[in-house]
Protein backbone atom coordinates (compact mmCIF):
# COMPACT_ATOMS: atom_id res chain seq x y z
CA UNK A 1 0.00 0.00 0.00
CA UNK A 2 1.12 3.55 -0.60
CA UNK A 3 3.12 5.18 -3.36
CA UNK A 4 6.83 5.66 -3.56
CA UNK A 5 6.39 9.41 -4.10
CA UNK A 6 5.96 9.87 -0.36
CA UNK A 7 9.25 8.24 0.56
CA UNK A 8 10.66 10.96 2.78
CA UNK A 9 7.33 11.47 4.52
CA UNK A 10 7.00 7.73 5.10
CA UNK A 11 10.48 7.51 6.57
CA UNK A 12 9.78 10.46 8.86
CA UNK A 13 6.55 8.90 10.06
CA UNK A 14 8.21 5.51 10.49
CA UNK A 15 10.83 7.07 12.73
CA UNK A 16 8.19 8.85 14.78
CA UNK A 17 6.15 5.67 15.10
CA UNK A 18 9.11 3.59 16.16
CA UNK A 19 10.27 6.22 18.63
CA UNK A 20 6.84 6.58 20.18
CA UNK A 21 6.46 2.83 20.47
CA UNK A 22 9.88 2.43 22.07
CA UNK A 23 9.32 5.25 24.54
CA UNK A 24 5.89 4.17 25.66
CA UNK A 25 6.08 0.39 25.68
CA UNK A 26 9.22 0.04 27.70
CA UNK A 27 8.08 2.31 30.51
CA UNK A 28 4.51 1.21 31.15
CA UNK A 29 3.06 -1.83 32.84
CA UNK A 30 0.09 -3.92 31.81
CA UNK A 31 -3.03 -2.65 33.50
CA UNK A 32 -2.63 0.99 32.64
CA UNK A 33 -1.43 3.81 34.78
CA UNK A 34 -3.00 6.99 33.44
CA UNK A 35 -6.19 8.84 34.26
CA UNK A 36 -7.99 7.85 31.06
CA UNK A 37 -8.91 4.25 31.76
CA UNK A 38 -12.66 4.09 31.82
CA UNK A 39 -12.69 1.36 29.16
CA UNK A 40 -15.19 0.76 26.39
CA UNK A 41 -18.09 1.68 28.69
CA UNK A 42 -17.16 5.30 27.95
CA UNK A 43 -17.84 4.70 24.24
CA UNK A 44 -21.35 5.78 23.24
CA UNK A 45 -23.52 3.79 20.82
CA UNK A 46 -22.87 5.36 17.43
CA UNK A 47 -24.67 3.19 14.90
CA UNK A 48 -28.27 2.06 14.57
CA UNK A 49 -28.78 -1.55 13.50
CA UNK A 50 -31.91 -3.16 12.03
CA UNK A 51 -33.97 -5.85 13.72
CA UNK A 52 -32.99 -9.26 12.40
CA UNK A 53 -35.02 -11.52 14.67
CA UNK A 54 -34.44 -15.16 13.81
CA UNK A 55 -31.91 -14.57 11.03
CA UNK A 56 -28.91 -16.87 11.16
CA UNK A 57 -25.50 -15.67 10.02
CA UNK A 58 -22.06 -17.26 9.74
CA UNK A 59 -18.73 -15.47 10.17
CA UNK A 60 -15.54 -17.26 9.13
CA UNK A 61 -12.14 -16.29 10.53
CA UNK A 62 -8.76 -17.77 11.42
CA UNK A 63 -8.91 -16.80 15.09
CA UNK A 64 -8.64 -19.42 17.82
CA UNK A 65 -8.24 -19.35 21.60
CA UNK A 66 -8.35 -15.92 23.27
CA UNK A 67 -8.75 -14.10 19.94
CA UNK A 68 -11.84 -16.11 19.05
CA UNK A 69 -13.22 -15.65 22.56
CA UNK A 70 -12.79 -11.88 22.37
CA UNK A 71 -14.31 -11.64 18.89
CA UNK A 72 -17.23 -13.65 20.21
CA UNK A 73 -17.97 -10.72 22.54
CA UNK A 74 -18.37 -8.52 19.47
CA UNK A 75 -20.74 -11.01 17.87
CA UNK A 76 -22.71 -11.38 21.11
CA UNK A 77 -23.34 -7.63 21.16
CA UNK A 78 -24.50 -7.74 17.54
CA UNK A 79 -26.89 -10.57 18.41
CA UNK A 80 -28.29 -8.65 21.39
CA UNK A 81 -28.88 -5.49 19.37
CA UNK A 82 -30.38 -7.16 16.29
CA UNK A 83 -31.90 -10.45 17.42
CA UNK A 84 -29.82 -12.38 14.88
CA UNK A 85 -27.94 -15.60 15.62
CA UNK A 86 -24.28 -15.57 14.55
CA UNK A 87 -22.16 -18.71 14.27
CA UNK A 88 -18.36 -18.42 14.27
CA UNK A 89 -16.71 -20.75 11.76
CA UNK A 90 -12.95 -21.39 12.24
CA UNK A 91 -11.08 -21.51 8.93
CA UNK A 92 -7.68 -22.90 9.88
CA UNK A 93 -4.50 -21.30 8.50
CA UNK A 94 -5.49 -21.57 4.82
CA UNK A 95 -8.30 -19.03 4.92
CA UNK A 96 -8.48 -18.57 1.15
CA UNK A 97 -8.72 -22.31 0.49
CA UNK A 98 -11.29 -22.90 3.21
CA UNK A 99 -13.56 -20.00 2.29
CA UNK A 100 -13.12 -20.61 -1.43
CA UNK A 101 -14.21 -24.22 -1.07
CA UNK A 102 -17.27 -23.15 0.92
CA UNK A 103 -18.24 -20.64 -1.78
CA UNK A 104 -17.78 -23.12 -4.60
CA UNK A 105 -19.81 -25.69 -2.64
CA UNK A 106 -22.70 -23.27 -2.30
CA UNK A 107 -22.26 -22.89 1.45
CA UNK A 108 -20.51 -19.56 1.74
CA UNK A 109 -20.46 -17.86 5.14
CA UNK A 110 -22.18 -14.47 5.24
CA UNK A 111 -19.01 -12.63 6.26
CA UNK A 112 -15.36 -13.67 6.22
CA UNK A 113 -12.28 -12.15 7.83
CA UNK A 114 -9.44 -12.26 5.30
CA UNK A 115 -5.86 -11.81 6.55
CA UNK A 116 -4.47 -11.10 3.08
CA UNK A 117 -5.13 -8.16 0.76
CA UNK A 118 -4.27 -10.45 -2.13
CA UNK A 119 -7.15 -12.77 -1.21
CA UNK A 120 -9.61 -9.88 -1.14
CA UNK A 121 -8.52 -8.93 -4.65
CA UNK A 122 -8.79 -12.52 -5.87
CA UNK A 123 -12.27 -12.91 -4.40
CA UNK A 124 -13.35 -9.58 -5.88
CA UNK A 125 -12.11 -10.63 -9.33
CA UNK A 126 -14.19 -13.80 -9.08
CA UNK A 127 -17.25 -11.89 -7.96
CA UNK A 128 -17.31 -13.69 -4.61
CA UNK A 129 -17.29 -10.56 -2.47
CA UNK A 130 -20.14 -8.06 -2.35
CA UNK A 131 -19.57 -4.29 -2.45
CA UNK A 132 -20.38 -2.43 0.77
CA UNK A 133 -23.86 -1.01 1.14
CA UNK A 134 -24.55 2.63 1.93
CA UNK A 135 -24.64 2.27 5.73
CA UNK A 136 -21.40 0.30 5.97
CA UNK A 137 -19.68 2.66 3.54
CA UNK A 138 -20.78 5.65 5.63
CA UNK A 139 -19.24 4.14 8.75
CA UNK A 140 -16.06 3.30 6.86
CA UNK A 141 -15.69 6.82 5.46
CA UNK A 142 -16.28 8.36 8.87
CA UNK A 143 -14.00 6.08 10.91
CA UNK A 144 -11.05 5.06 8.72
CA UNK A 145 -8.26 6.92 6.95
CA UNK A 146 -8.05 6.74 3.18
CA UNK A 147 -5.13 4.31 3.35
CA UNK A 148 -7.18 1.68 5.19
CA UNK A 149 -10.16 2.32 2.90
CA UNK A 150 -7.95 1.79 -0.16
CA UNK A 151 -6.69 -1.53 1.19
CA UNK A 152 -10.29 -2.75 1.33
CA UNK A 153 -11.12 -1.69 -2.21
CA UNK A 154 -10.52 -3.15 -5.67
CA UNK A 155 -10.87 -1.42 -9.03
CA UNK A 156 -12.80 1.49 -7.60
CA UNK A 157 -15.27 -0.53 -5.53
CA UNK A 158 -15.26 -0.76 -1.73
CA UNK A 159 -15.46 -4.33 -0.49
CA UNK A 160 -13.77 -4.56 2.88
CA UNK A 161 -13.58 -3.16 6.39
CA UNK A 162 -10.29 -3.54 8.25
CA UNK A 163 -11.52 -4.56 11.66
CA UNK A 164 -8.23 -5.63 13.25
CA UNK A 165 -4.76 -4.23 12.66
CA UNK A 166 -1.26 -5.06 13.83
CA UNK A 167 2.11 -3.40 14.27
CA UNK A 168 4.41 -6.19 13.07
CA UNK A 169 7.74 -4.51 13.82
CA UNK A 170 8.36 -5.32 17.47
CA UNK A 171 10.90 -7.35 19.45
CA UNK A 172 9.52 -8.61 22.77
CA UNK A 173 12.01 -9.60 25.46
CA UNK A 174 12.33 -11.31 28.81
CA UNK A 175 13.65 -8.56 31.08
CA UNK A 176 15.46 -10.94 33.46
CA UNK A 177 17.28 -12.65 30.59
CA UNK A 178 18.62 -9.38 29.20
CA UNK A 179 19.50 -8.05 32.65
CA UNK A 180 21.37 -11.25 33.52
CA UNK A 181 23.37 -10.98 30.30
CA UNK A 182 24.08 -7.31 30.95
CA UNK A 183 22.58 -6.06 27.68
CA UNK A 184 19.83 -3.60 26.84
CA UNK A 185 17.50 -2.96 23.94
CA UNK A 186 18.96 -3.02 20.46
CA UNK A 187 18.57 0.01 18.22
CA UNK A 188 20.44 -1.39 15.20
CA UNK A 189 20.72 -4.79 13.56
CA UNK A 190 24.44 -4.88 14.34
CA UNK A 191 23.74 -4.23 18.00
CA UNK A 192 20.96 -6.85 17.95
CA UNK A 193 23.40 -9.51 16.71
CA UNK A 194 26.05 -8.44 19.24
CA UNK A 195 23.58 -8.53 22.12
CA UNK A 196 22.27 -11.90 20.95
CA UNK A 197 25.79 -13.33 21.07
CA UNK A 198 26.26 -11.97 24.60
CA UNK A 199 22.95 -13.45 25.74
CA UNK A 200 23.97 -16.79 24.23
CA UNK A 201 27.22 -16.68 26.19
CA UNK A 202 25.20 -16.12 29.37
CA UNK A 203 23.54 -19.50 28.89
CA UNK A 204 20.15 -18.49 27.45
CA UNK A 205 19.24 -18.99 23.76
CA UNK A 206 18.75 -15.41 22.56
CA UNK A 207 16.07 -15.57 19.85
CA UNK A 208 12.91 -17.65 19.62
CA UNK A 209 11.72 -18.16 16.03
CA UNK A 210 8.34 -19.68 15.22
CA UNK A 211 9.56 -21.24 11.99
CA UNK A 212 6.88 -23.94 11.90
CA UNK A 213 4.50 -21.15 10.93
CA UNK A 214 5.91 -19.81 7.66
CA UNK A 215 4.15 -16.45 7.98
CA UNK A 216 6.47 -15.43 10.81
CA UNK A 217 9.43 -15.83 8.45
CA UNK A 218 7.83 -13.55 5.86
CA UNK A 219 7.57 -10.91 8.59
CA UNK A 220 11.25 -11.33 9.47
CA UNK A 221 12.18 -10.80 5.82
CA UNK A 222 9.86 -7.83 5.31
CA UNK A 223 11.20 -5.91 8.28
CA UNK A 224 14.80 -6.43 7.20
CA UNK A 225 13.96 -5.60 3.59
CA UNK A 226 11.96 -2.43 4.34
CA UNK A 227 14.64 -1.03 6.62
CA UNK A 228 17.51 -1.95 4.34
CA UNK A 229 16.12 -1.44 0.82
CA UNK A 230 13.67 1.35 1.67
CA UNK A 231 9.97 1.92 0.92
CA UNK A 232 10.36 2.43 -2.84
CA UNK A 233 11.98 -0.96 -3.35
CA UNK A 234 9.49 -2.49 -0.89
CA UNK A 235 6.60 -1.25 -3.01
CA UNK A 236 8.25 -2.48 -6.20
CA UNK A 237 8.77 -5.99 -4.81
CA UNK A 238 5.24 -6.05 -3.36
CA UNK A 239 3.77 -4.97 -6.71
CA UNK A 240 5.96 -7.44 -8.63
CA UNK A 241 7.74 -4.66 -10.50
CA UNK A 242 11.06 -6.25 -9.58
CA UNK A 243 11.82 -9.95 -9.22
CA UNK A 244 12.88 -11.94 -6.18
CA UNK A 245 16.23 -12.43 -7.90
CA UNK A 246 16.88 -8.69 -7.50
CA UNK A 247 20.15 -7.78 -5.71
CA UNK A 248 18.15 -6.05 -2.96
CA UNK A 249 16.54 -9.38 -2.05
CA UNK A 250 19.95 -11.06 -2.01
CA UNK A 251 21.22 -8.39 0.36
CA UNK A 252 18.25 -8.77 2.72
CA UNK A 253 18.47 -12.57 2.81
CA UNK A 254 22.20 -12.36 3.44
CA UNK A 255 21.51 -9.99 6.33
CA UNK A 256 18.82 -12.24 7.77
CA UNK A 257 21.26 -15.12 7.39
CA UNK A 258 23.53 -13.38 9.89
CA UNK A 259 20.98 -14.45 12.50
CA UNK A 260 19.54 -17.62 10.99
CA UNK A 261 23.01 -18.85 10.04
CA UNK A 262 24.20 -19.09 13.65
CA UNK A 263 22.31 -21.90 15.34
CA UNK A 264 23.56 -20.85 18.77
CA UNK A 265 21.50 -17.67 18.41
CA UNK A 266 18.25 -19.58 17.85
CA UNK A 267 16.28 -21.40 20.52
CA UNK A 268 16.64 -25.07 19.59
CA UNK A 269 18.90 -24.20 16.69
CA UNK A 270 17.60 -24.17 13.12
CA UNK A 271 15.94 -27.55 13.49
CA UNK A 272 14.21 -26.50 16.69
CA UNK A 273 13.04 -23.23 15.15
CA UNK A 274 11.45 -25.10 12.25
CA UNK A 275 9.53 -27.25 14.74
CA UNK A 276 8.32 -24.31 16.86
CA UNK A 277 4.93 -22.78 16.12
CA UNK A 278 4.20 -19.13 16.80
CA UNK A 279 2.39 -19.49 20.17
CA UNK A 280 5.20 -21.66 21.52
CA UNK A 281 7.81 -19.19 20.28
CA UNK A 282 6.22 -16.66 22.62
CA UNK A 283 5.44 -18.80 25.65
CA UNK A 284 8.89 -20.40 25.76
CA UNK A 285 10.37 -16.89 25.94
CA UNK A 286 8.32 -15.90 28.96
CA UNK A 287 8.05 -19.20 30.86
CA UNK A 288 10.59 -21.06 32.92
CA UNK A 289 11.33 -18.42 35.55
CA UNK A 290 15.07 -17.85 35.74
CA UNK A 291 15.68 -20.46 33.01
CA UNK A 292 13.63 -19.42 29.97
CA UNK A 293 14.12 -21.24 26.67
CA UNK A 294 14.72 -17.91 24.91
CA UNK A 295 15.35 -14.27 25.72
CA UNK A 296 13.62 -12.51 22.80
CA UNK A 297 10.88 -13.15 20.29
CA UNK A 298 9.88 -11.12 17.23
CA UNK A 299 6.32 -10.38 16.15
CA UNK A 300 3.46 -7.93 16.38
CA UNK A 301 1.45 -6.45 19.20
CA UNK A 302 -0.63 -9.65 19.27
CA UNK A 303 2.27 -11.37 21.07
CA UNK A 304 0.68 -9.92 24.20
CA UNK A 305 -2.18 -12.41 23.89
CA UNK A 306 0.20 -15.35 24.20
CA UNK A 307 2.16 -13.74 27.03
CA UNK A 308 -1.12 -13.86 28.96
CA UNK A 309 -0.77 -17.65 28.88
CA UNK A 310 2.35 -17.34 31.04
CA UNK A 311 2.99 -15.87 34.49
CA UNK A 312 4.94 -12.95 33.00
CA UNK A 313 3.53 -9.45 33.28
CA UNK A 314 3.75 -7.07 30.34
CA UNK A 315 5.69 -3.96 31.28
CA UNK A 316 7.74 -5.66 34.00
CA UNK A 317 8.69 -9.24 33.04
CA UNK A 318 7.98 -8.69 29.36
CA UNK A 319 8.93 -5.53 27.49
CA UNK A 320 9.27 -4.57 23.84
CA UNK A 321 11.34 -2.43 21.50
CA UNK A 322 11.03 -1.57 17.78
CA UNK A 323 12.56 -3.90 15.22
CA UNK A 324 16.23 -2.81 15.04
CA UNK A 325 17.24 -0.61 12.15
CA UNK A 326 19.06 -2.48 9.43
CA UNK A 327 19.42 0.63 7.28
CA UNK A 328 19.02 4.20 8.47
CA UNK A 329 15.52 3.72 9.93
CA UNK A 330 13.59 1.21 11.99
CA UNK A 331 10.92 -0.42 9.81
CA UNK A 332 7.18 -0.21 10.42
CA UNK A 333 5.21 -3.04 8.83
CA UNK A 334 1.50 -3.38 9.50
CA UNK A 335 -0.97 -6.19 8.98
CA UNK A 336 -4.66 -6.68 9.49
CA UNK A 337 -7.84 -8.68 9.00
CA UNK A 338 -10.42 -7.33 6.57
CA UNK A 339 -14.11 -8.20 6.84
CA UNK A 340 -15.90 -8.87 3.54
CA UNK A 341 -19.50 -9.83 2.81
CA UNK A 342 -19.91 -12.97 0.74
CA UNK A 343 -23.70 -12.74 0.60
CA UNK A 344 -25.92 -9.81 -0.28
CA UNK A 345 -28.44 -9.75 2.54
CA UNK A 346 -29.81 -7.44 5.20
CA UNK A 347 -28.00 -9.42 7.88
CA UNK A 348 -24.61 -9.39 6.18
CA UNK A 349 -24.91 -5.67 5.48
CA UNK A 350 -25.84 -4.96 9.10
CA UNK A 351 -22.87 -6.93 10.39
CA UNK A 352 -20.48 -5.14 8.03
CA UNK A 353 -21.90 -1.81 9.23
CA UNK A 354 -21.39 -2.85 12.85
CA UNK A 355 -17.80 -3.99 12.22
CA UNK A 356 -17.01 -0.60 10.67
CA UNK A 357 -18.32 1.22 13.74
CA UNK A 358 -16.53 2.33 16.89
CA UNK A 359 -19.06 0.27 18.86
CA UNK A 360 -17.67 -3.06 17.64
CA UNK A 361 -14.00 -2.04 17.79
CA UNK A 362 -14.36 -0.86 21.40
CA UNK A 363 -15.66 -4.22 22.57
CA UNK A 364 -12.57 -6.15 21.54
CA UNK A 365 -10.24 -3.29 22.45
CA UNK A 366 -11.54 -3.45 26.01
CA UNK A 367 -10.91 -7.20 26.12
CA UNK A 368 -7.25 -6.73 25.13
CA UNK A 369 -4.90 -8.21 22.53
CA UNK A 370 -6.33 -6.02 19.80
CA UNK A 371 -5.42 -2.88 17.85
CA UNK A 372 -7.97 -1.10 15.67
CA UNK A 373 -7.28 1.19 12.69
CA UNK A 374 -10.61 2.89 13.53
CA UNK A 375 -9.43 6.46 14.11
CA UNK A 376 -12.65 7.60 15.81
CA UNK A 377 -12.56 5.00 18.59
CA UNK A 378 -11.66 6.45 21.98
CA UNK A 379 -8.25 5.43 23.26
CA UNK A 380 -9.81 4.87 26.70
CA UNK A 381 -11.29 1.66 25.28
CA UNK A 382 -7.89 -0.04 25.50
CA UNK A 383 -7.26 -1.76 28.85
CA UNK A 384 -3.67 -0.64 29.39
CA UNK A 385 -1.06 1.89 28.37
CA UNK A 386 0.91 -0.65 26.34
CA UNK A 387 -1.86 -1.29 23.84
CA UNK A 388 -3.08 2.31 24.01
CA UNK A 389 0.30 3.66 22.93
CA UNK A 390 0.66 1.14 20.10
CA UNK A 391 -2.78 2.19 18.88
CA UNK A 392 -1.98 5.89 19.15
CA UNK A 393 1.14 5.37 17.09
CA UNK A 394 -0.75 3.43 14.43
CA UNK A 395 -3.42 6.13 14.14
CA UNK A 396 -0.76 8.86 14.13
CA UNK A 397 0.84 7.22 11.09
CA UNK A 398 -2.25 8.11 9.05
CA UNK A 399 -1.77 6.75 5.54
CA UNK A 400 2.03 6.56 5.83
CA UNK A 401 2.61 2.88 6.50
CA UNK A 402 3.68 -0.24 4.65
CA UNK A 403 1.31 -3.20 4.71
CA UNK A 404 2.56 -6.75 5.11
CA UNK A 405 4.06 -7.68 1.73
CA UNK A 406 3.09 -11.35 1.75
CA UNK A 407 -0.50 -10.42 2.53
CA UNK A 408 -0.62 -8.32 -0.63
CA UNK A 409 0.37 -11.30 -2.77
CA UNK A 410 -1.87 -14.04 -4.17
CA UNK A 411 -2.57 -16.58 -1.44
CA UNK A 412 -0.72 -19.31 -3.33
CA UNK A 413 2.48 -17.33 -2.86
CA UNK A 414 2.09 -15.31 0.32
CA UNK A 415 -0.54 -17.06 2.39
CA UNK A 416 -0.58 -20.84 2.06
CA UNK A 417 1.02 -23.37 4.37
CA UNK A 418 3.64 -25.60 2.77
CA UNK A 419 4.07 -23.66 -0.45
CA UNK A 420 5.12 -20.35 -1.97
CA UNK A 421 6.97 -17.84 0.15
CA UNK A 422 6.24 -19.68 3.39
CA UNK A 423 7.96 -22.86 2.21
CA UNK A 424 10.83 -21.05 0.46
CA UNK A 425 11.70 -19.15 3.63
CA UNK A 426 11.38 -22.28 5.77
CA UNK A 427 13.86 -23.93 3.43
CA UNK A 428 16.07 -20.86 3.83
CA UNK A 429 15.86 -21.16 7.63
CA UNK A 430 16.91 -24.79 7.22
CA UNK A 431 19.92 -23.75 5.09
CA UNK A 432 20.63 -20.01 5.49
CA UNK A 433 23.85 -20.21 3.47
CA UNK A 434 21.90 -20.93 0.26
CA UNK A 435 20.80 -17.38 -0.56
CA UNK A 436 20.83 -18.01 -4.31
CA UNK A 437 18.69 -21.11 -3.90
CA UNK A 438 16.20 -19.20 -1.77
CA UNK A 439 15.95 -16.43 -4.34
CA UNK A 440 15.41 -18.94 -7.13
CA UNK A 441 12.68 -20.74 -5.17
CA UNK A 442 10.97 -17.47 -4.25
CA UNK A 443 10.98 -16.23 -7.83
CA UNK A 444 9.69 -19.52 -9.23
CA UNK A 445 6.86 -19.61 -6.70
CA UNK A 446 5.99 -15.96 -7.34
CA UNK A 447 5.95 -16.42 -11.13
CA UNK A 448 3.59 -19.38 -10.76
CA UNK A 449 1.23 -17.62 -8.32
CA UNK A 450 1.13 -14.35 -10.26
CA UNK A 451 0.77 -16.31 -13.53
CA UNK A 452 3.54 -14.33 -15.24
Amino acid sequence: MGSSSATSRVRHTALALAALTALSLTTTACGGGDDDKDGASDQKVTVKLPKLDGQKLQVAAVWTGPEQKNFRKVLDEFEERTGAEVQFVPTGDNVATFVGSKIEGGKAPDVAMLPQVGVLRQFAEKGWTKPLGADAKAQLTKNFSKGWQDLGSHKGKQYGVYFKAANKSLIWYNTKALESAGVGESKTWKEFLQNSATISDSGVPPVSVGGADGWTLTDWFENVYLSQAGPEKYDQLAERKIKWTDPSVKKALTTLGQLFGKKQLLAGGNKGALQTDFPTSVTQTFSGGDSPKAAMVFEGDFVGINIQDTKSKIGTDAKVFPFPAVGSDSPVVTGGDVAVALKKSKGAEALMTFLASTDAASLWAEAGGFISPNKEMKMSAYPNDVQRDIAKALIAAGDDFRFDMSDQAPAAFGGTKGQGEWKALQDFLRKPSDVAGAQKALEAAAAKAYKD
